[in-house]
Order: C-alpha cells, then structure tokens, then sequence
C-alpha cells in the first residue's frame, strides 16, 4: 500500500508492464501488428504482453527496447525482472479481480478520494508523492489503468457503489486547488446523477469505529460476500461469513454517524467552490 489508498491492479508488475508497452506502442505510432511484424512474433502475442497474460522473453524484451527506443535505460528488460521478482499483494489480488461482478460495494475512504472516483490529475498527484524521484511515464500507465478499472461506474449492469468519505478527504489538497475543485466536482456530479450514494462522515462525529483504515466490503449475487481492510504494509481480505458481517456492522455504524448523501453532496460543491476562489 502507498499513500494510504488501496493497492489495485495497475500496481501489479503485469498490468504496469503491458500498460508501459501499450503507451510506448501508441507513442511510436504503431499498430500491435506493425510492432509484431518487426518482432517477428504473432499479434496475438503483442496483445498478450499488454494485457499482462504473458511474459515476454529476455530477448524480447531487449528487442521492445530497440524498436521503442528504451534501449538506453532498457526499460522492458528492466521491467521484466521487475515481474519475474515481485511478490504480489495476493490479499487484494482478488478483490481487484473481481469487484466488477459486484452486486454492490460499500467503500469507506479515511484519508484519499477511492481509486474509482479519481480524476485522472487527482490520481496522477497520488501516485507521484509516493516517489523519491517521480517516474512520469510509469505515472501515465498507472493513472490510465485506474480510469479503465473505473469504467464500471458508467456501465448500467455494474455494481453500485456507496462510498463513504472522511471529511479529511475533501479538505485534504491534493494536486493543488484546481486539480481539488474538479475532483470534488466529479464526485458530486456522479452522486447527482444516481450512479453512486456518497456520505461525508464530517469532523464534528469524533472517534469512531472506522478510524484503522481503509475497508471495501463487496456483495455478490451468487458467490459468498468479500471484504478487504487495509493499514499502513498490510491488508487483508476474507469471504468469512462472520468477518464480513463485523466489517459491514462497522461500516453502517460509520454511515450512520455520517451527513445525509444530499447535505454530503452540498458539502462536496462548497468546497469546491472554495478551492476554485483559493489564491
């Protein structure tokens, strides 16, 4: 985990991999066929690397290198170790996977806007404070895939989300003031529409039950419920009937202490509109 948000999918060495190959591709203004034809490899492979469904060989690495002119820093060949060495984060490996087949999700967020509802500049500030030295590039393929993962919130057959914000999140700068207006304005002009149910629970609750960290609690139609908690270089997710129901029971006791989603909604576009008037 970084920066207190979750550790979805673009963190995963496959995903970045296959989105850096894709942004490099386009940027090189060739198709997937043009780039197999000078690998002298199929499509179907050059698909499959950018999805993350295979490795590419060392010596395929070296030769994307060539053609997309990383050989210098070789970036895939770098990047290919990178996946063949990571340990990735299997707790959250499966909630990434799978919450697209959700019935309903139920976020809660303490310190930073979900990954869902980030605006790609939001996202783009996120995965930058968490750098030393701030790898615009790899920034690039993450923010893009964050805004594919987002995709089901447009989609009528997706799951529904209700998310639940710490007043900390909206009060939080993050990106600066202009890049804060349009965030909170997209959180608002999604909950007025009806695609998402956003509660603010606001300073004046106090402690309360939620304050560890983050949780996602996922229900499904026809598979057994998930949630996922998430601290600072850990996380855990569970199917366990009790667990979920604790997790859920913590979740309505913070949604009760917080603001209606109408006054929450009122609250997102004054901020806003604050930020927008910030020197």
């Amino acid at each position: 985990m970084t920066n207190g948000e979750e550790p979805e999918v673009p963190q995963l060495p496959r995903e970045l991999y296959g989105e850096l190959l894709r942004l490099r591709r386009e940027r090189a203004g060739l198709t997937q066929e043009a780039l197999a034809k000078l690998m002298i490899c199929s499509p179907g492979n050059i698909a499959h690397f950018e999805r993350g469904r295979r490795r590419p060989s060392p010596e395929d690495a070296r030769r994307l290198d060539q053609i997309l002119g990383t050989a210098d820093d070789e970036l895939f060949y770098r990047m290919r170790r990178t996946w063949e060495s990571s340990r990735v984060v299997d707790y959250f490996t499966a909630v990434a996977e799978t919450e697209h087949q959700a019935t309903l999700i139920c976020d809660w967020a303490p310190s930073l806007v979900p990954g869902v509802l980030q605006t790609p500049a939001y996202a783009k500030a996120v995965y930058a404070s968490g750098q030393i030295r701030r790898d615009d590039e790899l920034n690039d393929a993450k923010v893009a895939r964050r805004m594919r993962r987002a995709q089901y919130l447009s989609d009528p057959q997706g799951p529904a989300l209700w998310s639940l914000m710490d007043e900390a999140v909206i009060r939080r700068p993050v990106g600066g003031p202009s890049v804060m207006a349009e965030q909170l304005e997209h959180i608002a002009a999604l909950g007025e529409r009806g695609r998402i149910v956003v509660q603010i629970l606001p300073f004046s609750a106090g402690v309360h039950a939620l304050m560890e960290g983050l949780l996602i609690i996922m229900n499904f139609a026809d598979r057994p419920d998930m949630a996922y908690v998430d601290g600072i270089n850990w996380g855990h997710s569970t199917d366990d009937p009790g667990q979920v129901r604790f997790y859920q029971r913590l979740f309505d006791m913070g949604r009760a202490l917080a603001m209606a989603p109408e006054n929450s909604l009122a609250l997102l576009a004054s901020v806003a509109e604050e930020y927008r008037h910030a020197p």
